[in-house]
């Protein structure tokens, strides 16, 4: 018989959960009010996309480090750590708003220089999450606790960005910021709660450069893996709006820095109520067919997205939008934590992460050059017929992809 709350039973997972939903709900508050405020410094759309681009560099130039360093260093050390710096660029972009007339000097660089640190934070911390869950859970909870872990995870992102928009408006930014450091320190103490766990043992490769190496061929080499992962890469690139949504919200669908709020969060409603029903019915045949529906599927969702001029409308195609993504983060979150060797999920984390993480970034970046050459709308448009083209490509090239009924066959 299924038990939905395995995981949830476990006392140090529940901390995790409950340290991750204060970092998340942190980092989307920070987004939507990063964005908000930049808008307002430039009234530039392609100052959108930097916002992106600012963070996924440095990710991207971390991140396969920092899989290594998961795999050799404390993963409790390496969260601390990381939690810590992001609190430190938080009270940054606190700092700034308290100093009369800066942006008026600046412009919006000094928020483009602290985001780029925080992309450094973040390429470590999140092989070190990635890595530390599985050692907080038994086997048979396993793909449970997955579960669970994509839907706090996606609580926290409606959260974060309906609580962002209304304290942006209800109050100002300066005290946005200041809630956003509070939660981080919040996170660093619930983390502090859990017992450190030993490493498992080291593969034998020589030095950093050949476990690098290792982690690369292990992806490389699993075709279910690559073409997942694959799969996420261009469809998020080309597919989501997120970087967009001030526009929208503002001279499209007129609704502000609230709507903008409700907007971002709106992926996150349908992809929970998503994550809730799949904990309850756990994915058992076709993953690989329903993986490519969903990615479709969202495709689908986002050109309906940018055709809506109707707030109401565009928030229910955003929350099916974001069930579908859900749909292809769990099964994806499955094959990557099933099939890699505890002692190399650090490193297999950070090409996940260059592969998915940074492609948010990119792909926001992506948005705003696109917003600039094509007009808003005809952009996302075109990002969402981009991703039903790749849906196409890898049905048509990864067999084993298509064929997968569940892991191991």
């Amino acid at each position: 018989m299924n038990d939905a709350y395995a995981a949830l039973r476990l006392p140090e997972f529940r901390l995790f959960l409950s340290a991750r939903v204060c970092l998340t709900v942190a980092i989307q508050i920070q987004a939507v009010v990063v964005g908000w405020q930049v808008y307002e410094i430039t009234k530039d759309e392609l100052a959108l996309g930097l916002i992106g681009l600012a963070e996924a560099i440095p990710y991207i130039i971390v991140s396969l480090y920092a899989g290594h360093v998961a795999d050799v260093v404390e993963r409790k050390k390496i969260i601390m750590t990381t939690i810590g710096l992001l609190a430190i660029c938080s009270i940054g972009l606190f700092s700034f708003t308290l100093i009369p007339g800066f942006f008026l000097a600046w412009r919006a660089l000094p928020i483009y220089a602290v985001i780029f640190l925080s992309g450094i934070a973040r390429g470590f911390l999140s092989p070190a999450l990635f890595a530390f869950m599985p050692q907080l859970v038994p086997t048979d909870r396993f793909k449970n606790a997955i579960t669970w872990n994509s839907t706090f995870w996606e609580a926290s992102a409606i959260l974060g960005p309906a609580l962002g928009g209304i304290i942006y408006t209800v109050f100002d930014v300066t005290v946005a910021y200041a809630v956003v450091v509070v939660l981080l320190l919040t996170g660093m103490v619930l983390a502090l709660l859990i017992k450190t766990r030993p490493l498992p043992p080291a593969t034998k490769e020589p030095d950093v450069f050949d476990k690098i190496r290792a982690g690369l061929n292990f992806v490389f080499g699993n075709k279910l893996i690559l073409s997942a992962i694959s799969l996420d890469l261009f469809a998020v690139l080309f597919g989501g709006a997120v970087a967009l949504l001030p526009i929208f919200a503002e001279e499209i669908l007129h609704v502000g820095a609230w709507g903008l709020g409700l907007l971002r969060c709106a992926p996150s409603v349908g992809a929970v109520l998503m994550a809730f029903y799949i904990a309850h019915n756990p994915i058992k045949r076709h993953m690989g067919k329903i993986l490519l529906w969903a990615v479709a599927g969202f495709g689908l969702s986002m050109i309906a997205f940018a055709l809506s001029q109707n707030f109401f409308l565009s928030l229910a195609l955003l929350m099916v939008s974001g069930g579908f993504d859900c749909v292809s983060v769990i099964i994806r979150s499955t094959l990557l934590q099933t099939l890699t060797p505890e002692n190399m999920k650090g490193r297999v984390s950070a090409v996940n992460n260059i592969f998915i993480g940074s492609s948010n970034e990119i792909g926001m970046f992506e948005s705003g050059v696109a917003a600039r050459l094509l007009g808003v709308v005809p952009s996302v448009i075109f990002g969402g017929c981009m991703t039903l083209g790749v849906v196409s490509a890898t049905a048509w090239l990864s067999k084993s992809l298509r064929r997968l009924q569940n892991l191991g066959t």
